[in-house]
This record gives structure tokens, C-alpha cells and sequence, in this order.
């Protein structure tokens, strides 16, 4: 028993006072992707999370799906998706999760962070004030648990605010924006007129669900009684929940920090009072045994403070994808701002406009320019209001949460400062410990200095030479455009043949085309055009084009509308080939072909974008001459995913035991041995809600075992889903020669392998 009599004193809280190398205060994708990847790159972490989930907006509690540069395969971002740790928890998700169970998704990003020894997790933890060492650096942070009653003191040389809302970086002095620049400021054709507003606003989601008997609903007294004042009310549906309603926003005109209470109410007053119209207006007879499952209970934030690093990203960095030197991260969401009245608005719900292709995040965004050991992350870095309506989104976040993981634990191992990756000689240190923990900075490959792979001799059972996609598949109806993308060389004409079926005399156009920036795939420039008479009936038509291309890189073979005509498909699926279709995904403002309002700032081009699984067959085709990109010399040539070219070594589809030797003409100590696989990079792993189609990505080597010289097996995998795996020999090895012997994924899809790292 404890008592405690009556104390003329205030009585104090426990006070737990905890040091590590590096804090983390925000517990969403940003903060949870740097604390793991600080803590596996060997430093001591504490994370700090103010709700009871890790995952913020993607958790549970909110509900929304994460994404990023895939954008619903709505752009021309081809294999863009988040490499690294993001890209590790998304496919996980999908292994476990295919459904998108948000509930599920917590329990994934719980255990990625408590299988970490070295973070120390605190929920609902809430960061409140902080003590500075000296004007320009952080010595602790102060945080209350309402669950424990406990006050912690949190030090450390190291501090990253992924908050959100900046808690850290507000309390520091840091300088920060709220709002949209006005034009004169960067020249940014998107700057918003006082009519739209300043800001985004919050969304809050509802599921609802059919329970298979008649359920009543009477409203709370603050819902939403006249429904006319949503403008776009007679878009509501019955068979639309979640994220179908992002839209259902609101606070833009507000305070989106301090406001957000009463934000809240207006949200769910919008949700009741639109339940309400559905069950009681006699609109909808088919929500009679409908009832409201979950209404969140906390809004998903889009935008209130950014932080100002030492550069500020805005919309010509994004749309003309310019090159940074320190380049450690990327995006491809679409620059998409809200109007600030959001559900109240007249205004179209949102405005997204795409660039061609991905662009480069510097990391001079993830740093603040006046606090010395301050990482920023998350939707707080440093850019332009404009800019931040493509960084803002989840995955692109958490993109970068690894770039400040991975800068910490340098920091501290080399003693340096969060300043001094600026400069050229040591952003090159952190750019390639990126890259070999999977980041894929664009244009940027491994180093291959430190890969003992890269100096053996590699052998392989056989390379698969892409001459023909077999004519076994469907047939596809050319209603709407088509092509297939293929990685070409330079000065070499090609020439195809398909099989088609057309319904009367008719014409076949076909197009070669290419981007006008090589690593792009948005074809903007018509190399050549054919038009070829056919005939009624199935029929092999050749192509022959005798235009060439000047450099290596992606091309298109297009077949323009013609609703007579069908085209054969095939039933192979290949690592680095996919087939394209023009045509519209409204969700991301896809409607074939992008055509921005004058003087915008943004481009006019047509999208090509794959179909998803199950559908998107490849397009059947002879290939002459015969595509040599299926080489072992992609084994070690440091890109771990399709750029310029495959980047993959596969098998020919014939050959029923593929394997890969290394050789070294002397012994060679080995501490680890990573394979970077193929988990299409261009699926968009939507986290919740949206579900997928398979659990394991086709293209996945599930089964492969190494040996050694003798024979011998060293390591043998059954079950791979994950896209890098890492095999760590538990007392070193030392070997001549390694083995990998590996399983065709299906009988469709031969084994391919991007990169092999050896150190």
C-alpha cells in the first residue's frame, strides 16, 4: 500500500531523463523511416511519437494510403516507387496485407521499429519544450505521456523534427513559413490567387459497412443539416468510403496548428451530416442495412509550417527536374493544391499538374539553416508552398526520413556536423551509403569501389536474348492508344512484327518515340511514323522503321487508336519491359494528355501509363535485331532498378536451374552479401484501403540458395518477398568462389537479379 499525506508542496511528475546519439520527435513515415535507419546504420535513437500508432496519416487512426512517386501509375514515372526502408515496409504490407487493412499496416511499422535494438520507442508521447545548448544548437527536448504520467528529458548532439507541425524546430528559433510566397518571390507560375487560398486544409475519412439487416441512424445534433452547402454533394455515392471522400477538407483559411479542435468538429459535423443525407433522405433505398463502421477521430494534416533549410525547393526544380549536386532523395507526386475552403469550396477540389518524369530533393532541404543539429523531415522540409504540394505526400517522405537517418549516423561516427554533407567531397559519403541501403538517388549508381563483385569474373547459366514476347496472350482492342516500352541502343534500326485482327480494310499506325531527357518516359519526341495497310482478318504485320535512336534509352513502339482493330498480347512478363496506354486515371488529373492553364509553369504532354495487374499484358512481338539487355555485366553496374536500360541480369526462360558464379583469383573475405531483386518498382503499393492483386510481386525471386566452392551450401532462402536481401555469415567467410542458384519466379517470368554488393 502507498500513501501519501496532505503536501504544502506541488507535487512533480516522474521525470525519466534518457541520451541517445540522435532524437527523432514524429512518429509518421518520415521519423519512422530515419529512426530505423539510423539505428540499423549503428547509432542509439529515441523516437518519439505523440499518438499511440506509429505512421501518422497511413496509420490506423487516420487511414489514409500511402504513396509517392507512383501516383496510382497515373504518371509517367516509370519503376519510380520509394526505394530503401519505405519501399521494404510498403512490400512487407503487401506480403501480410494485400486487403490494405490499416489496421494491419500499424502492426507492420510497430514491429519494423521494436525488432531495432537500438531505438527506444515512446508513445503517445508528446514533445512540448526544449533547452538550447547555445542560440544555434538543441541540448534536450522535454515530453509528457498522458498514459504513464511520466515527464521525460530527451538529450542528445542530434535532433530531427518529423513532426508534422514543427514542434521542435518552432520552439529552437528556426525560421519557418506558413502560407504561399507570393510569385515575385520565386517566379512560380502556380502561386495561388487570394481565392484559392494559402493553405490545405485536414481531411478526416469514415468507413461504412453492409450489415445484411435494416439499421437505423439518427444524427448527432452538430451534423451537418443542410447537405447544399457542400457544393459537390450530388457526387456523394453509397459505394464510396475512405479516401474516396479526401475531399471532405476543411481549415485552409484557418490556423491548421493551433485551430485544428475546431477544424476537427466542422470535419466530422461534414461526415454525420453526409451520413445523415445518405440514410435518412430517401435518396439512397440501397443504404438501408448500411451503417457507419468508423469516422476518424483525428484529422490528417496536409500543410502548416515549412521549415527554411539552405535551399528552398520550388516548382521550376520540379517540373524542369533540375539537377542538384547533393541530390540524396526524389518525388514524383504531382504538384497538387487544394483550395483553402476545401468541402465549402465552388473551386474544383483539387489541382494536380505532373512533370515528365521524377526530380531530385537536395539535402540541403532535410537540414535547418539556422539550428546546427537540426534534421528536418517529413512534410516541414524546405520548400515553396507550391513545391510542397508534390514533397507533402507519405512516401516521398519517408524517402527522405532515410536521408536524415542515414546523415545522423554519420555524423556521428565521423564527428561532422548535419552542415557539413553540403559539401561535395562528403555528400558523396552519404549519396552512396544511401544507395547501398537500396535509396536509388536518381541518375546516381552504387559505388563499386567497395564491391567485391564488381572485381570478380561472373558466370551465368544463360542470358535471356529478348527476340520475340511469344504470341500466347489476349487479345487487346485498340479503343484506346497502346505501346510497349523498350530499352533500345543508339544508331540501330529496328524493326517489329505483331499479330493483328482487324474487323475491315483498315490502317495499323505505328509510332516510334522517345523522351527528349533520356531518363525520362514521357515520349515527347516522334522519331517516326508508319501507316500500314490491313487487311480484314488476323494477320502478321511488320514494322520497319528505319529511323534511329541517338543515345541508349527507353522507347516507345505506339499503336494509335483504331476501335476496328485488335492487337495479340502475350503471357510473359519480363523484369524492365511493361506495356503503356494512353489512357485517363481522373483520380490524379489523368485525362490522356495533360493541358495546363497558361502560364502555369507547367508542360503539355500526353500520358503512357501501365495497366495493373492482372490486366496489362505485354504486347506480342518479334524483335529484330534481338535485344541484348539481359547482360551479367548488370550484375555490378550499381542501378538497382530500370534506368537508361533493364539494369537486370535474367535467365533464358529455357534454362531450368539458372545460376550465377562469382569467381576471384584470390580468397576474399566476405561480411556480407546483398541481392537487390525485382518487386516492380513501378506497382504503387497503396497501403490501405486499395487493395492488390498478389501478395508476392511476380517479378520475385522467392527461392535461391549460395554455395561455395565445394558445393557446399552457405545460405539458402525459400520464401523472399522483400526486395534486398542481406545475408550476414555469422563468423565471416572467406571464399574463391560463391554460387547463387535460383528458382524461375513462374513459368511466365524468369529469374532476373538487378545487383549483387559484396563487402
Amino acid at each position: 500500500m502507498r500513501q501519501e499525506i496532505l503536501s504544502s508542496e506541488k507535487r512533480g511528475n516522474t521525470l525519466v531523463m534518457l541520451q541517445s546519439d540522435l532524437v527523432v520527435v514524429g512518429g509518421g513515415m518520415a521519423g519512422t523511416c530515419a529512426a530505423i535507419t539510423a539505428a540499423r546504420s549503428g547509432i542509439k535513437v529515441i523516437l518519439v511519437q505523440d499518438r499511440p500508432v506509429l505512421g501518422g496519416n497511413g496509420s490506423s487512426e487516420v487511414r489514409l494510403w500511402i504513396l509517392g512517386a507512383t501516383s496510382h501509375l497515373g504518371n509517367n514515372n516509370r519503376w519510380s516507387r520509394e526505394g530503401g526502408v519505405t519501399d521494404e515496409i510498403l512490400v512487407e504490407n503487401l506480403y501480410r496485407n494485400k486487403e490494405g487493412n490499416a489496421i494491419i499496416f500499424d502492426t507492420i511499422l510497430l514491429e519494423k521499429v521494436k525488432e531495432e535494438p537500438n531505438i527506444t520507442l515512446l508513445l503517445n508521447t508528446m514533445v512540448f519544450d526544449l533547452e538550447k545548448k547555445d542560440e544555434v544548437n538543441i541540448s534536450s527536448v522535454k515530453a509528457f505521456c498522458s498514459q504513464n504520467s511520466t515527464e521525460y528529458l530527451l538529450s542528445a548532439p542530434l535532433f530531427c523534427d518529423a513532426s508534422g507541425d514543427g514542434i521542435v524546430g518552432f520552439k529552437a528559433g528556426a525560421s519557418f513559413r506558413m502560407g504561399a510566397e507570393i510569385k515575385s518571390e520565386f517566379g512560380e507560375g502556380f502561386t495561388p490567387t487570394a481565392e484559392y487560398g494559402e493553405l490545405l486544409g485536414h481531411t478526416m475519412y469514415f468507413y461504412s459497412k453492409d450489415t445484411g439487416k435494416p439499421v437505423k441512424y439518427v444524427a448527432p445534433s452538430y451534423a451537418l443539416k443542410d447537405i447544399t452547402k457542400i457544393p459537390k454533394f450530388k457526387s456523394i455515392k453509397t459505394g464510396q468510403m475512405g479516401c474516396n471522400f479526401w475531399w471532405f477538407e476543411f481549415g485552409g483559411r484557418g490556423d491548421t496548428i493551433h485551430d485544428t479542435e475546431e477544424i476537427k468538429w466542422e470535419l466530422w459535423s461534414v461526415i454525420y451530416g453526409v451520413w445523415d443525407y445518405i440514410k435518412n433522405s430517401g435518396k439512397f433505398p440501397e443504404s438501408e442495412n448500411m451503417t457507419l463502421e468508423w469516422v476518424g477521430t483525428i484529422p490528417g494534416k496536409r500543410e502548416s509550417r515549412r521549415f527554411e533549410g539552405p535551399y528552398m525547393l520550388k516548382q521550376q526544380d520540379i517540373v524542369e527536374q533540375k539537377h542538384f549536386y547533393d541530390a540524396v532523395s526524389f518525388g514524383g507526386w504531382a504538384i497538387d493544391l487544394h483550395p483553402a475552403d476545401g468541402v465549402f469550396s465552388e473551386l474544383p477540389s483539387c489541382n494536380q499538374y505532373h512533370s515528365k518524369g521524377i526530380y531530385e530533393i537536395p539535402y540541403r532541404c532535410f537540414i535547418s539553416k539556422d539550428i546546427k543539429n537540426l534534421f528536418i523531415a517529413g512534410r516541414l522540409i524546405s520548400a515553396s508552398h507550391v513545391a510542397f504540394g508534390s514533397t507533402r505526400v507519405m512516401a516521398t517522405a519517408g524517402h527522405g526520413g532515410q536521408v536524415v537517418g542515414m546523415a545522423a549516423a554519420l555524423c556521428t561516427q565521423m564527428g561532422i556536423n548535419p552542415s557539413d554533407f553540403v559539401y561535395p567531397e562528403k555528400i558523396k559519403i552519404l549519396q552512396d551509403k544511401l544507395n547501398v541501403a537500396g535509396q536509388s538517388i536518381p541518375g546516381l549508381p552504387i559505388d563499386q569501389s567497395k564491391n567485391l563483385a564488381a572485381s570478380a569474373n561472373i558466370e551465368v547459366s544463360s542470358e535471356l536474348i529478348f527476340d520475340q514476347l511469344p504470341f500466347d496472350g489476349e487479345w487487346f482492342d485498340l479503343k484506346t492508344a497502346a505501346g510497349q516500352l523498350l530499352p533500345l541502343k543508339k544508331y540501330v534500326q529496328y524493326s517489329f512484327e505483331v499479330s493483328v485482327d482487324a474487323g475491315s480494310a483498315s490502317f495499323l499506325e505505328a509510332e516510334l518515340q522517345v523522351s527528349s531527357k533520356v531518363f525520362n518516359y514521357t515520349p515527347d519526341v516522334l522519331l517516326e511514323k508508319l501507316s500500314i495497310e490491313l487487311v480484314p482478318g488476323v494477320q502478321i504485320v511488320k514494322i520497319p522503321f528505319t529511323a534511329v535512336l541517338k543515345e541508349d534509352q527507353y522507347a516507345f513502339l505506339i499503336f494509335r487508336q483504331n476501335p476496328d482493330v485488335k492487337i495479340r498480347c502475350s503471357e510473359k512478363r519480363i523484369s524492365g519491359i511493361v506495356s503503356v496506354f494512353n489512357k485517363t486515371n481522373p483520380a490524379v488529373n489523368n485525362f490522356g494528355k495533360q493541358t495546363p492553364p497558361e502560364n502555369s509553369g507547367f508542360d503539355s504532354f500526353e500520358f503512357w501509363c501501365p495497366d495493373r495487374r492482372p490486366n496489362g499484358q505485354n504486347l506480342a512481338m518479334t524483335i529484330s535485331p534481338a535485344l541484348t539487355c539481359y547482360s551479367a555485366e548488370n550484375i555490378t553496374n550499381g542501378f538497382i532498378r530500370p534506368y537508361l536500360g533493364t539494369n537486370a541480369w535474367a535467365a533464358d526462360w529455357q534454362n531450368q536451374n539458372p545460376s550465377l558464379t562469382i569467381k576471384w583469383d584470390e580468397p576474399k573475405k566476405i561480411n556480407s552479401i546483398t541481392l537487390f531483386l525485382d518487386t516492380d518498382f513501378d506497382h504503387p503499393m497503396e497501403s490501405s484501403q486499395m487493395g492488390h492483386p498478389e501478395d508476392v510481386i511476380p517479378f520475385c525471386i522467392q527461392k535461391y540458395r549460395i554455395l561455395n566452392e565445394a558445393g557446399q551450401v552457405l545460405f539458402e532462402k525459400s520464401d523472399n518477398h522483400q526486395t534486398i536481401n542481406r545475408w550476414v555469415p555469422e563468423n565471416g567467410l572467406n571464399a574463391k568462389l560463391l554460387k547463387f542458384e535460383f528458382e524461375h519466379p513462374n513459368a511466365n517470368v524468369p529469374a532476373a537479379i538487378f545487383e549483387i554488393y559484396i563487402d
